[in-house]
């Protein structure tokens, strides 16, 4: 399962070979360097640990310099480890870029979405309400929520008002609508997870 880290970088709109406008999202991947390599004798199985953003090192413990200076690679500000088909043909230095995806028809993203706060049932999980006219007192509430009698308690997993957001989701079996290997971009058919700016990590489709 092959993947790069990369960063949302907002919507766009492209045009097919029929002249069909096809909203894309683009994404930017790598450069992301090979920080580690793990190998099914050493530790049990086979992926590649990658890094994204260079930061300055001064910013990381001794412990994470040292990493770094141990690959060869500049300081990372984020790294992911990703299973690799064939980790055999990458090593601890290389950088792997968006040509990663060249023929790659469908991919997953993963990324973490937008916060949204405090939110009621309404918005949260689409909660009707109660009605609106002749004298309804509980227009956006959840109604009830427990048995009055047994159990008399809250169930859990109960659908009720809180925090709304800022939870990984992955989105499946992406369309890749073009791939940018000079600029290391990809366009992506329609919208994946996350603001504009955030981390996204995209793999190979794992249903396709």
């Amino acid at each position: 399962m092959q993947g790069l880290i990369g960063k949302k970088i907002g919507m766009t709109q492209i045009w097919d070979e029929n002249g069909v406008a096809v909203p894309v999202t683009v994404v930017e991947v790598g450069p992301c360097p090979v920080v580690q390599v793990k190998t099914v004798e050493k530790d049990g199985y086979v992926a590649a640990q990658l890094g994204f953003e260079e930061q300055k090192a001064q910013r990381l413990s001794k412990a994470e310099r040292t990493r770094f200076e141990k690959a060869g690679v500049p300081a990372q500000r984020v790294i992911q480890e990703f299973r690799w088909d064939g980790a055999a043909e990458v090593k601890a230095g290389d950088t792997l870029t968006a040509s990663v995806f060249e023929g790659v028809a469908y991919v997953d993203v993963q990324a973490t979405t937008k916060g949204r706060g405090f939110a009621g049932v309404v918005r949260r999980y689409g909660f009707r309400g109660g009605p609106h006219g002749h004298g309804g007192h509980s227009k956006r509430r959840p109604g009830g929520i427990a048995a009055r009698d047994l159990p008399g308690w809250v169930e859990k997993g109960k659908k009720m008002p809180g925090h709304m957001g800022s939870v990984t989701r992955t989105t499946q079996n992406i369309r890749v609508a073009k791939v940018l290997a000079d600029e290391n971009l990809i366009l992506l058919h329609g919208a994946v997870p996350g603001p504009n700016g955030g981390i996204v990590r995209v793999t190979k489709a794992l249903k396709k």
